[in-house]
């Protein structure tokens, strides 16, 4: 038999402190690779190509770029081998968990002084999407925003948000400023 025609090596087979769970309990998560993160996710690979190897090909997917990753959907996922929906849409959470992790870190209410303070308060919102979105942010008197809340949801080339509905909610929360953003394609 040639080398060529052996199957790769199954994670079982491996080194028990080289396999990605056994890894991330002995040694914790920052000595894993994001490949070997995602293929915790995943489970298992195919019968050619191991948890990891096709994690790696999902990585592909975004220029070994998480945010690029982040961007992708369950559809582009799943044009990965070995990436069926349920795999993708595992992904895709675990990715929307992070963006969430992230953006609840501060637990002072953030304070809008700039336009840029307001874009970092609403780019992990709108970031990924492939169609445009309308949001507020209500403030209170000393800029801090008491609300962010998504006021319209639309198509590639436009959304239409309502005034109307915009002041209910800024007078129903009693909000001293409002500041209002969509992204634009």
């Amino acid at each position: 038999m040639k080398i060529e025609d052996s199957k790769p090596l199954n994670i079982r087979d491996w080194n028990p402190e080289d396999r990605p769970r056994e890894k991330l309990l002995l040694k914790g998560t920052n000595a894993l690779s994001d490949a070997e993160l995602i293929a915790i996710l995943i489970g298992s690979g195919t019968a050619n190509l191991s948890a990891v190897e096709v994690s790696k090909k999902v990585l592909l997917q975004g220029n070994n770029n998480i945010n690029l990753l982040a961007k992708l959907s369950v559809k582009e996922l799943m044009k990965v081998k070995g990436i069926g929906e349920a795999k993708a849409i595992t992904i895709v959470a675990a990715l929307e968990l992070g963006r969430r992790r992230k953006e609840s870190d501060s637990e002072e209410k953030p304070k809008i002084t700039t336009s840029k303070d307001a874009f970092d308060q609403l780019k992990g919102d709108l970031m990924d999407l492939p169609h445009e979105e309308f949001w507020v942010l209500l403030l209170n008197r000393a800029h801090r925003v008491t609300k962010k809340k998504r006021i319209s949801e639309g198509g590639v080339a436009g959304t239409v948000a309502d005034p109307k509905i915009i002041y209910k909610l800024a007078l129903e929360e009693l909000a001293s400023g409002v500041v209002v953003a969509h992204n634009a394609k």
